[in-house]
């Protein structure tokens, strides 16, 4: 928190903070949560006095004199009398929603606490009072830019404005989350809607990397990406990021920075709508995929045959990552198989069916337009010792995937790094 604070300071600038809940935190509040759907309230209990414990701790820790010691100190009572006056009531996922948002309420309130102590002209803002979705569970932007635009309209003048990321209200009032990108969106939807000049998002490294660092050598930040090209990196595995979150910015033309807490003074990347041409930027993985094939002689000239097949999918609610198909098959890939058994079973109306599971997608980033001869054959050329699955290409003018074997996927990753950005050294 004091490092946070010191990031978010150090420009002197006018600066909106959306921060998430404290580490651990959120994994405690569903702990409660998940004790309170099971009727078990002194679970629940253990749980919150373990966790009113550590924050108490970091009361002493973060702050220096009484007044503010005091001051959140009573603040995170009351808090911990809320999460305890769930046990005493019917509980329900409406429940569930409000106790899992006091992660970032108890958060903002004592890193605002800490600036004020610090003399720094700071406000807490309360999402709840501008954050909403609609009836499609979608973000309202409309509701949020007129609602800020008169919050800080009341509230002109301060350095630090705060604010809790992942929590909204639904269009019925109710205390909700934004379910994809948590805080990350929150910053983007704000950014939008106050026309900021810059969005940063803040995560523990160095921006978006050419290639997974876990799992290969010498992998380097990229310095610019097009939001096209940041979002196939963040649906195809990049974990810094999710691909929802930087639409709002995108849209509102608004650059997104990613920055690294532990090394504020690395350029990170930076995310804007600036496509260099003829350039691979990066590769990503996406593992625990699934991929289905059928193969009927009824597909041979038959329309309609695609329709029925892809409505088996829906009905399921189970979107669909890479297709390819011929003139008598078509196969798929799906990353959730929590109804595949149900799908395989009425795809059988249809074909001959065949699964294979513990299957990967690489996907390959950057200007990878058609008429960018050659670049396809790159990357195809660095998985020539590889057994491929699938390829998809053409649906995008920013990607290339293939679908391998998990287990080949460590040496698919470090071929296409040493074939694609090691070589050019």
């Amino acid at each position: 928190m004091k490092n946070v604070a010191d990031l978010i300071t150090k420009s002197g600038e006018p600066t909106f903070v959306v921060l998430s809940a404290m580490s651990g935190t959120t994994n405690s509040l569903i702990e409660i949560s998940d004790y309170l759907y099971k009727k078990n309230p002194e679970g629940a209990n253990e749980v919150i006095n373990n966790l009113e414990k550590k924050y108490m701790k970091h009361v002493e820790e973060l702050f220096s004199t009484d007044e503010y010691k005091e001051r959140t100190r009573q603040f995170l009572l009351e808090e911990f009398d809320y999460l305890r006056s769930f046990t005493k009531d019917l509980f329900t996922s409406f429940e569930a929603k409000s106790i899992v948002a006091q992660g970032e309420v108890m958060s903002t309130n004592m890193v605002t606490n800490y600036l004020l102590e610090n003399g720094i002209k700071a406000i807490l803002l309360n999402a709840l009072d501008f954050m909403r979705t609609d009836k499609n569970a979608e973000p309202d932007t409309q509701y949020i830019k007129e609602k800020l635009e008169k919050i800080l309209d009341e509230n002109k003048g301060y350095q630090i404005y705060i604010t809790q990321g992942f929590v909204c209200r639904n269009a019925y009032g109710e205390v909700d989350n934004l379910q994809r990108g948590g805080s990350d969106y929150t910053a983007s939807l704000v950014g939008a809607a106050i026309g900021a000049d810059e969005i940063q998002i803040w995560t523990d490294i160095d921006g978006m990397h050419n290639n997974d660092p876990r799992v290969v050598d010498k992998t380097e930040a990229v310095h610019q990406l097009n939001f096209e090209e940041a979002s196939e990196l963040a649906y195809f595995g990049a974990k810094i990021l999710h691909p929802t979150c930087v639409q709002p910015a995108k849209y509102a033309g608004i650059p997104v920075r990613l920055k690294n807490t532990m090394d504020p003074e690395a350029d990170g990347t930076i995310i804007d709508n600036v496509l260099v041409r003829g350039k691979i930027k990066a590769v990503a993985a996406k593992d625990n995929i699934t991929a289905i094939k059928i193969k009927s002689s009824r597909m041979l000239g038959a329309s309609g045959f695609l329709r029925k097949v892809f409505e088996i999918f829906e009905s399921y609610q189970t979107s669909i990552d890479m297709i390819a198909t011929s003139e008598v098959g078509v196969s798929m890939t799906i990353d959730d198989d929590s109804h595949l058994d149900d799908i395989v079973d009425e795809l059988k109306k249809y074909g001959t069916v065949t699964v294979d599971v513990d299957m990967c997608i690489i996907c390959v980033v950057g200007d990878l337009d058609w008429s960018n001869i050659g670049f396809e054959t790159l990357a195809a050329d660095a998985l020539k010792d590889i057994p491929v699955r699938m390829i998809s290409y053409g649906g995008s003018n920013y990607n290339i995937s293939f679908l391998i074997r998990e287990a080949d996927k460590k040496r698919t990753l470090q071929s296409l790094s040493d074939t694609l950005f090691n070589n050019n050294k």
